[in-house]
């Protein structure tokens, strides 16, 4: 029995933009947009002139981060400018996609890099922060690199402060872009995380009070400043409101991203994508860690209340489909080894605990039988599940227990060594 390769997309690897349900935001200038077409999309902008009114805005827009997490956007700032601390607050984007699912900040950074920067730029003002980074990809920190020149360029308003961005390129892996492998990347150049003794809003970069946010948070945070908390909840639904981009990937013929409404149904997203829902097994939500869905319930809204039943949320808005046809362990044996490869091995469960899941899944899809994998598999992810320094063994976890729910006809005969999806395709 061999290991059916996982479809995800690779670097460099071209990614084609859908279609939007709703007028595009984030993209609503066009490709690959200059400073001209940013400005006459979005108009001029001054971050001094809202830093006092961002907060309210934000609180009141529902704006949550599109990193994964979904922290409402406005509890860091606030936690961020309230630090009783004598240091000045720092701001970070974060544009590292060491998930090999997503690529929406990177097309977001190529295709928009003036409105992260607007992002960025608002931000600093509303907290009062004396320095800005900006960590992605060698891909994205180019096409802002040249934003900045543009605008150096351009000169007026503005243009001295954008100048004041470092870009630093983040090392492609997957615990790269964890916050506080960020700061320690930015400290030390080791983009490995580290324990969360304090919050990053009042203990981050060089022990001061830090506000770190995904690119795409960013630039939904210079269209609120522009335009307001009721323009953002004009889209989406009221627990899940404006828009996200969403990363589609998998058993198709092209990568996608797509700009859609918050709590747009799953199969809904993926007919946009190109994609017929009635060809497909199931659908991992929420990139490697998170849960897989079955294809019956694909109708689920892509919320984190709409997904919650099912054991995942939006996560960074990235879904990976699995075709009828294909097995669902071998599909997750090698996301799970995978992911054992990408710990930064600073803890007993990045160190022993997965490279035995992994060692496990890889046992039950080669069709070694074992009767007591079940057991197996849960006493793994109770010694491994919320021990880690950091969320990765926890992903990891949530992904491998998904697996177990979701293919258990498939992990039931694996257990005696055999794989129905392996016999379909010998019979065909």
């Amino acid at each position: 029995m061999t290991t059916a390769a996982v479809h995800y997309p690779q670097p460099g690897q071209r990614v084609g933009l859908s279609p939007a349900p709703i007028p595009p935001r984030l993209l609503a200038a066009g490709h690959l947009a200059d400073l001209a077409t940013h400005l006459a999309t979005f108009g001029a902008f001054d971050p001094r002139s809202i830093s006092s009114t961002l907060l309210p805005e934000l609180e009141r827009s529902g704006l949550t981060g599109r990193g994964g997490a979904a922290f409402p956007a406005w509890r860091k700032l606030m936690a961020t400018a309230d630090a009783d601390t004598s240091k000045r607050p720092v701001v970070i984007a974060n544009g590292a996609e060491g998930e090999p699912a997503s690529r929406k900040d990177a097309v977001l950074l190529r295709n928009a890099p003036h409105l992260v920067i607007d992002g960025i730029l608002a931000t600093a003002a509303a907290v009062g922060a004396h320095r800005c980074y900006l960590y992605a990809g060698r891909d994205g920190l180019e096409a802002v690199a040249a934003a900045i020149d543009e605008r150096r360029a351009a000169g007026g308003g503005g243009a001295k402060e954008a100048a004041r961005i470092q870009l630093l390129e983040a090392p492609d892996a997957f615990v790269s872009g964890e916050a506080t492998a960020v700061v320690n990347a930015i400290e030390r150049g080791l983009a490995v995380p580290r324990d969360h003794v304090a919050h990053l809003s009042t203990a981050g970069l060089a022990g001061g009070p830090t506000l770190l946010h995904n690119v795409e948070t960013l630039a939904h945070i210079a269209l609120i400043a522009r335009y307001g908390s009721e323009w953002f909840r004009s889209a989406g639904t009221v627990d899940d409101p404006g828009t996200r981009l969403v990363t589609v990937s998998g058993d198709l013929a092209q990568t996608r991203v797509l700009e859609v409404p918050g709590g747009m149904p799953v199969d809904e997203i993926l007919r946009l994508a190109g994609w017929d829902p009635d060809g497909l097994r199931a659908v991992l939500v929420g990139g490697y860690h998170g849960a897989w869905i079955a294809a019956e319930d694909l109708s689920v809204p892509m919320s984190r209340q709409g997904l919650a039943a099912h054991g995942a949320s939006p996560g960074a808005g990235i879904l990976v489909t699995l075709a009828k046809g294909r097995c669902g362990i071998a599909a997750t044996a090698e996301i799970i080894d995978y992911l054992a490869s990408q710990s930064a091995g600073q803890c007993g469960p990045c160190r022993f605990g997965l490279p035995a899941l992994a060692s496990t899944w890889r046992d039950l899809a080669s069709g070694v039988p074992d009767p007591s994998v079940r057991t197996r598999l849960a006493g793994l992810a109770i010694a491994v599940n919320g021990r880690g320094a950091c969320a990765h063994p926890d992903g990891t976890v949530r992904l491998s227990r998904s697996a177990a729910r979701v293919f258990a006809d498939d992990l039931e005969q694996h257990t005696e060594g055999h794989c129905l999806h392996a016999a379909r395709r010998s019979a065909s």
